[in-house]
């Protein structure tokens, strides 16, 4: 090989060095730049939604179940009613579309649906409310156990709700919205799956104000009056099913 030939291979070698050195440079100088600007590109600013529990209000105080037989200790009056000797399973409410989700939902006069900003509930609706119906029929009904729909098989009789309500609703020319609750509900017996009775409760009520702490007030508010009729209701049909033959 000529010397002619060995210094034109020397220039090309030297020329892709430098063209390979420019190119790791300019990768580096992009991996820096994200570096420098990781924080804007993955960490949003954005403030997290505020989280409410639904905590149902009464117009009327839980009602005390009286005590065992032979039990001193009790605090409960002595013409108390007694426990109905009955468990009941609370199902997983069917929740209707749009209504599912753990966001708020609000209508509007023109039956607009839409969900108030940075604002959730705990969870999904279908499990706030079947925790809340739990508690309820723990509270103010008089049965000897209640518990949710993973021990339907254990328990003689159920309860299922379907949610068709529960939205903040805006009337044409109002400041502040009325929450609005209303539930569709079936009593039935877990052995041959009979139903034995089936009832509608609503609850409604305003909102203080147009701020999210009054209206989540007011959806306690109208949820404390639709779940304290359905245990009621609840209690006098799962009566009857114990007296009847």
């Amino acid at each position: 090989m000529s010397e002619q030939s060995l210094g034109v291979d020397a220039k090309r070698r030297g020329a892709a060095r430098r063209r390979g050195g420019a190119a790791a440079g300019g990768l580096l100088a992009v991996w820096l730049a994200l570096s420098g600007c990781s924080g804007s590109l993955f960490q949003s600013k954005v403030a997290p939604p505020t989280i409410y529990l639904l905590v149902p209000t009464y117009s009327t105080p839980a009602r005390t179940p009286a005590a065992a037989p032979g039990d001193a200790s009790a605090a409960a009056p002595a013409d108390a009613p007694r426990p109905i000797p009955l468990d009941l399973a609370v199902l997983r409410p069917r929740v209707r579309a749009g209504l599912e989700s753990e966001r708020i939902a609000v209508v509007y006069p023109d039956h607009r649906l839409d969900y108030f900003a940075d604002a959730r509930w705990s969870g999904p609706l279908a499990e706030v409310l079947q925790d809340a119906v739990v508690q309820a029929m723990h509270s103010r009904a008089h049965l000897r156990g209640v518990s949710g729909d993973a021990s339907v098989f254990a328990s003689a009789y159920w309860l299922e709700i379907e949610v068709t309500d529960f939205q903040a609703e805006y009337p044409a020319g109002a400041d502040s919205p009325t929450a609005h609750v209303r539930l569709l509900a079936r009593v039935g017996r877990s052995g041959d799956r009979s139903i034995l009775g089936r009832f509608t409760v609503e609850g409604r009520a305003e909102a203080a104000s147009n701020r999210l702490g009054t209206i989540v007030a007011a959806f306690a508010q109208a949820s404390g009056t639709a779940l304290g009729d359905a245990a009621a209701q609840a209690e006098e049909i799962l009566a009857q099913a114990k007296n009847s033959p």
